[in-house]
């Protein structure tokens, strides 16, 4: 029998302020948009019995979490933490759009860095072993509420069995991936958003989202 896990990423925060200043990531917590997304997850999922409920630790996650499978202990594991970026004021200005928008474009390799902080070959080094480590462990149906680079890092393995990162594999806040595995993986859904099922509210990427919040 093939176990199921539902990989979400964290419902919707707000990364920059109404100046456009950068917010914290490591703390930044759901804003009210993200509550209700969550909520919305919750009811989804809530005739689900999930045994397991992973998170990588970073505040947006537990929070999810908390709304999701309320009462229910989730664990922090913090090499599952969202892909981390450079200073954005370090960038170049007339690259910065570019390496914003189009940082999750295409087939990326291993070697390009993201934000010029973190590459992806050093998000597959330590993405990879925890998938591993999870998946040694017994439990039938888990949900991790995890993050969009980390997600697209799982997702891609899963399909290809390589280090390979397909950036296309769009990552709504607080949607939810449904993967089955045994011998093999079995990607069911992905980007399942509960509280917009047909995508209507926009056509941009999360990444062309925040550019435009950035510069306000």
């Amino acid at each position: 029998m093939r176990r199921r896990l539902y990989l979400m990423r964290h419902a919707e925060v707000s990364y920059f302020g109404d100046d456009g200043s950068p917010v914290n990531p490591a703390g930044v917590p759901l804003n009210e948009e993200g509550v209700a997304q969550a909520k919305a997850v919750a009811r989804a999922l809530g005739e689900i019995e999930i045994d397991r409920i992973v998170t990588s630790g970073l505040p947006r996650t537990l929070e999810t979490a908390s709304i999701v499978a309320p009462g229910r202990d989730a664990e922090s594991w913090p090499e599952l933490r969202e892909i981390q970026g450079g200073r954005l004021s370090e960038i170049p200005a007339d690259a910065l759009h570019h390496e914003f928008v189009h940082a999750f474009r295409g087939v990326i390799p291993n070697d390009a860095r993201f934000l010029r902080g973190e590459s992806i070959g050093e998000l597959f080094d330590r993405v990879l072993p925890a998938l591993e480590r999870l998946l040694a462990d017994e439990w039938d149906t888990a949900l991790a509420v995890l993050h969009g680079g980390v997600n697209r890092a799982i997702l891609s393995y899963a399909l290809t069995g390589e280090r390979m990162f397909l950036g296309p594999f769009e990552q709504a806040p607080a949607c939810v991936n449904v993967l089955d595995v045994g011998d093999d993986w079995i990607v069911r859904a992905v980007n399942v958003a509960p509280y917009d099922l047909a995508h209507l509210a926009h056509r941009q990427t999360t990444m062309e989202r925040y550019w435009a919040e950035y510069r306000g």
